[in-house]
Order: C-alpha cells, then sequence, then structure tokens
C-alpha cells in the first residue's frame, strides 16, 4: 500500500504567523506557488494560505498587505495528514474538506505537501478521476476546514 511520504513534495516552506501578508505573496511569487502553510514559531502548523486569501482577504478588503500578518487569516482547525497515512486517506480527506493539497505532518512538524497533482503522477487513473471528480464538484477551501 503507498503511503503519503512516497508522493509528497519534500521541500515544502512555510511562512511564520508573524510574517506579513507581503512577505507571503513574495515567497509565493519567488516558489512559483499559489499557497504556503502557516508555521507557527514553535515549527508547528497553525494554517494554510493561498494566494486567493491575500487577494480576497486582505487586498479586496482594502488591507495594507505589509501590515496584516499572515497569522491573521490562519482561522480554524487546520487540516493535514500524517506522512505514513495511505494515499487512499489523504485522498478521502481532500475529497471531504474539498481541498487539492494537505500540509504533511510527522512529529508535529511540518515535512512536505501533497497535492492532487502529485498523486495524479502516481496512483491509478480511475481513483484519481474519482477524486478530481469530488474535489471539483464545490468551490475549493484553503485546508483550513
Amino acid at each position: 500500500m503507498s503511503v503519503v511520504r512516497e508522493f509528497m513534495t519534500t521541500d515544502a516552506q512555510c511562512v511564520k504567523e508573524d510574517q506579513s501578508l507581503q512577505d507571503a505573496a513574495v515567497m509565493m511569487r519567488d516558489l512559483d506557488c499559489g499557497s504556503l502553510p502557516i508555521c507557527g514559531n514553535d515549527g508547528k502548523l497553525k494554517g494554510f494560505i493561498t494566494d486567493r486569501d491575500i487577494v480576497l482577504k486582505c487586498v479586496a478588503e482594502g488591507w495594507n498587505a505589509s501590515e496584516k500578518r499572515a497569522a491573521d487569516l490562519a482561522q480554524g482547525k487546520p487540516i493535514w495528514i500524517d506522512a505514513d497515512a495511505s494515499i487512499d486517506a489523504a485522498i478521502d480527506l481532500m475529497e471531504k474538506h474539498q481541498v487539492r493539497r494537505l500540509p504533511v505532518i510527522t512529529d508535529h512538524k511540518l515535512v512536505g505537501i501533497i497535492s492532487q497533482g502529485d498523486i495524479a503522477r502516481n496512483y491509478s487513473e480511475q481513483r484519481v478521476g474519482e477524486m478530481v471528480e469530488h474535489i471539483s464538484a464545490k468551490t475549493p477551501m484553503t485546508p483550513m476546514g
């Protein structure tokens, strides 16, 4: 049985909870990604932020992205998966919460990210098709639940 650690991206980076939303946007640009986990100063996952969150919850509201912190958008309980969980468990979690990516945790620390794309490149076509259909059925949410 395949586990998450076999498919995940291991070079995931965090934006720190006390960094600005502008810092988060610059990181996303430099890393060529659309989302980042938010990590506390203790290294633990505090949330997840997307480029869409920054636009809709900061810029569109007239906030100054250099003054607002990543922690300001880290609301709710983060959704994550253990590195040793099965790929089917990751797919089920993505489907349940309508998310396309999950932070991967080991010993309470971020060790990677698994995305719908990571699974699609490495898993059975039929299961991937079902996952895409179920995840895309509703408006995507950030992995904050």
